[in-house]
């Protein structure tokens, strides 16, 4: 695999990590150290090469998936005093939430074509 995708997916673990840290205050912080947690640890697998395709299509579909459940019925932004607190915070889980699904994708497209 080209140094750069290994490089890619150790920054992108180091990202997930930091995601599921900056969690410690949130009321469901384990749900979040759990999902950044895997994300994280694809990334490295990634990185190392040892994640297969089929993983990262089945966390993509999850992390789609839960983008959409996540998604606010009106989204309002991500900046607090700009809106309903709730779909900010909604908001933001699911923005969160499609970019891991898109570096998901990202992964399995280039496992695949390796």
């Amino acid at each position: 695999m080209n140094k750069i995708f290994k490089v890619l997916g150790v920054v992108f673990a180091a990202l997930f990590i930091w995601a599921a840290v900056v969690q410690h205050n949130d009321p469901d912080s384990t749900r979040w150290y759990i999902i950044y947690g895997m994300a994280a640890f694809a990334s490295l697998l990634f990185a190392s090469e040892n994640l297969r395709f089929m993983w990262a299509v089945i966390l993509f579909l999850f992390y789609a998936g839960f983008t959409i459940y996540s998604w606010p019925e009106k989204f309002e932004g991500v900046t607090i005093g700009e809106g309903d607190i709730m779909n900010i915070e909604r908001g933001r889980e699911a923005l969160g939430m499609a970019i891991t699904a898109l570096i998901m994708l990202l992964y399995a497209f280039r496992i695949k074509k390796s």
